[in-house]
C-alpha cells in the first residue's frame, strides 16, 4: 500500500514538472516566437551553454536561427525565454529597461554576486549604485594617478617577461588588469600576500559565474559561490584593517577609501605609438591626450570586441505582454539579446568572421545598434572607457618593447565568457 501511494505521488509530482515545463509553450503556441522548449526542467540549456569557437554563433544558435529565424522562443536557465539574435529587437530591449524589461539574472547568480551586486538589482537601486560608480569613475579619470599606476603595471609585467622564452598571454594580460583594479579599488600592490589570493578566488568566480547553476559540491557553480564569500571575508578584512588604522583618503586615494565615508600590427600602424613615444621626454608618462591620440589603436580595441565580446548575452524579463513586429512577448518570460549575433551578423559587418580593424576607420567610438560590447540604455556599462585605457596602454608598451608569435594552435572559445583553451602560449622577443 505505501509503495503505491509513493509511486503515485512520484508520478504526480513528475507529471507537473512536465505541465510546469510545457504549459507557457501551450498557452502561448501561437502568439511567441516559433521554437522549440527542449527537456522538462534543464529546457535546452546545456545546447545553449556549449562551448564553441568564440567568432562563431555556436551550434545552437546556428541551428535555431536558421530553423526558427534570428527571434526564436526557448526554456533556458529554468525560464520559458525569448532569444533575439536581432539588432532592432537588442536596440529596443535596452532602450527600454524599467519600461517594458527588468533585468532579471537566474536566482542562483544572486547567489553568487550578491543581491547587492550592480549587474542583478533594478529599479532605484540600480540608479543609485550606477550613481556612485559613475561618480567613482569620473573622480578616478580625472587623477593623474591612475594613468600613471595602469603605465606603471604595464611595465611590471613586461619587464617580467624578460629571459623568460614563453609566456601564457592570458595570463599575464589577466594580471595585469586584476592588478590595476586591486591597486584602485583596494590599494593593494601586486607582491601583498592579498592580490593573489583574490585573484585566484576572482578565477574561480567568473568560471561559474555562467556555468550551469546546480549548487552541487565540486561544480564550478559551487567553487564560485565559495570564492565569492573568500573575497567578501578578505575585502571586509582589509576595510576593518584601514578603519583602525585611520588612513584616509589622501594617504591612498584608492576607490576604497573613497567609499568608507560613503592579429600583429604592420610597421605602418605601429607607428602611432613610435609618434607618441617621440613627442615624450624620457620617463614621462602617458596623459590623457596621447590616449585619444591612439586612433587606430581603438580601432583594434574595437575589432577585437567584435569579433569575442566577452558578454554574450544579457538576462532580461518581459514586466508586461511586449509586442514586436509579428509576435508577442509575453509578461514574465526571460528574454536574452544576444550581442555576439549582431556583432557576427555579415549584413551589418562585411566579411564579420575577418579581424579587420580598420573597418572602423572614420566611424563613431560609441555603442550603436551594431556594435553593444558593454550593453546600452541605462544599464551601459560605466567603466568602459577605463577599460578601453587599460588596453591601450598595454598594446602601447606591448608594440614599442617586443616582438612575438603564437607557440601552436589555440583557438579562443565561447563558455560563454571568452577564454583560450591553452592561454595563449607566446614566444616573446624585446625589439
Amino acid at each position: 500500500m505505501l509503495g503505491c501511494l509513493v509511486a503515485a505521488a512520484l508520478f504526480g509530482l513528475s507529471l507537473l514538472v512536465v505541465l510546469n515545463h510545457f504549459l507557457p509553450l501551450i498557452l502561448h503556441f501561437k502568439s511567441a516566437p516559433r521554437g522549440s522548449f527542449g527537456w522538462p526542467v534543464v529546457g535546452e540549456t546545456l545546447s545553449f551553454l556549449t562551448p564553441h569557437t568564440s567568432n562563431s554563433l555556436g551550434r545552437f544558435l546556428d541551428d535555431h536561427c536558421s530553423r526558427f529565424g534570428k527571434v526564436f522562443k526557448s526554456h533556458l536557465f529554468c525560464s520559458p525565454t525569448v532569444v533575439s539574435c536581432d539588432q532592432e529587437l537588442n536596440h529596443f530591449i535596452l532602450q527600454n529597461e524599467e519600461k517594458l524589461f527588468q533585468c532579471s539574472y537566474p536566482k542562483p547568480i544572486h547567489g553568487i554576486l550578491g543581491e547587492s551586486s550592480m549587474l542583478v538589482v533594478v529599479g532605484d537601486t540600480h540608479k543609485r549604485l550606477r550613481s556612485q560608480a559613475v561618480t567613482l569613475i569620473s573622480t578616478t579619470k580625472s587623477k593623474g594617478g591612475y594613468l600613471n599606476d595602469i603605465e606603471r603595471t604595464a611595465i611590471q609585467v613586461m619587464e617580467s617577461w624578460k629571459g623568460k622564452e614563453q609566456i601564457i598571454f592570458c595570463e599575464e594580460a589577466r594580471k595585469f588588469t586584476f592588478n590595476v583594479i586591486v591597486k584602485q579599488v583596494l590599494g593593494l600592490t601586486p607582491d601583498e600576500p592579498q592580490t593573489n589570493r583574490i585573484l585566484e578566488d576572482f578565477l574561480t568566480f567568473m568560471k561559474g559565474l555562467v556555468s550551469f547553476p546546480f549548487y552541487i559540491p565540486g561544480t564550478p557553480y559551487a567553487k564560485a559561490v565559495q570564492a565569492r564569500a573568500r573575497i567578501s571575508s578578505t575585502v571586509k578584512g582589509i576595510i576593518e584593517e584601514r578603519r583602525k588604522k585611520g588612513e584616509v583618503a589622501n594617504k591612498r586615494s584608492d576607490f576604497l577609501d573613497m567609499l568608507l565615508p560613503v592579429k600583429s600590427l604592420s610597421e605602418g600602424e605601429k607607428s602611432e605609438h613610435q609618434n607618441i613615444k617621440r613627442n615624450k621626454k624620457k620617463d614621462e608618462y602617458l596623459n590623457w591626450e596621447d590616449y585619444k591620440r591612439m586612433e587606430f589603436t581603438q580601432n583594434v580595441i574595437n575589432e577585437a570586441l567584435r569579433c569575442g565580446n566577452i558578454v554574450k548575452f544579457v538576462h532580461r524579463k518581459a514586466i508586461k505582454d511586449v509586442r514586436f513586429k509579428d509576435y508577442l512577448i509575453p509578461s514574465g518570460w526571460k528574454v536574452l539579446p544576444v550581442f555576439s549575433a549582431v556583432h557576427l551578423d555579415p549584413s551589418f559587418h562585411d566579411n564579420a568572421l575577418q579581424f579587420h580593424p580598420w573597418r572602423w576607420e572614420g566611424q563613431s567610438q560609441t555603442s550603436s545598434k551594431k556594435f553593444t560590447p558593454f550593453g546600452g540604455g541605462p544599464r551601459f556599462c560605466p567603466g568602459s572607457e577605463l577599460a578601453k585605457i587599460e588596453t591601450a596602454f598595454f598594446l602601447h608598451h606591448l608594440v614599442l618593447n617586443f616582438r612575438w608569435r603564437r607557440e601552436g594552435m589555440d583557438d579562443p572559445m565561447a563558455y560563454p565568457y571568452v577564454e583560450f583553451q591553452r592561454g595563449l602560449p607566446l614566444k616573446v622577443d624585446p625589439t
